[in-house]
């Protein structure tokens, strides 16, 4: 079964578990361009596929600017290859920072642990004297 050539607000919401405000966050962001039709808002395939892209970049935690730069690369050039390259940069400064962030909530806990530690300890000593 092919997609249809257009798609309503409503129709993109539930295709993403999204909320109609999230779409139009994203319309008032200039990801999205919507055509009208009085007040009823009709999206191309176009449209879906930048709400796919502007929605999988906010998972990986990029920065609504990164998410721009992305998308807008694509409108640039038949040529991929330097959009590609943007990503995987982009793509690896996020990893770095991720695993940073695991490297200090483990320490973090190691820290918890024994001081945890310390606590039970103490506790023990305490009923034991």
């Amino acid at each position: 079964m092919s997609q249809p050539a257009t798609f309503s607000i409503s129709d993109l919401a539930r295709e993403f578990a999204i909320t109609p405000r999230t779409i139009r966050f994203w319309e008032d962001q200039g990801i999205l361009a919507p055509q009208r039709e009085g007040q009823k808002r009709i999206f191309t395939r176009r449209d879906r596929a930048r709400l796919k892209m502007a929605l999988r970049g906010k998972r990986l935690g990029l920065s609504l600017a990164e998410i721009k730069d992305l998308i807008g690369m694509y409108n640039s050039t038949e040529d991929e290859t330097p959009q590609l390259l943007e990503c995987l940069r982009i793509i690896e400064k996020r990893r770095a920072a991720l695993e940073q962030q695991r490297e200090d909530i483990e320490a973090v806990l190691a820290e918890i642990g024994q001081f945890e530690q310390q606590c039970q300890q103490e506790l023990t000593r305490r009923k034991n004297a």
